[in-house]
């Protein structure tokens, strides 16, 4: 394939995904992933930080 053929092949894709991304509504950013990996954390902790509840064990007949 010639340079110039493709250069010209690439510049039509680029327009094209220029035109998709513009008509595209903006996203509502939801929470980062950092603040979601620090909250799982914390319930994390707070699992290991609170004694096991053990309570007798019924079992079926």
């Amino acid at each position: 394939m010639h340079a110039d053929i493709h250069l010209q092949l690439h510049q039509l894709h680029a327009a094209e995904l220029h035109r998709t991304a513009a008509a595209t509504a903006p996203r509502v950013p939801g929470p980062t992933l950092r603040v979601q990996l620090g909250w799982r954390l914390v319930e994390l902790g707070l699992r290991l930080a609170t004694p096991a509840q053990r309570g007798p064990i019924a079992l079926a007949a």
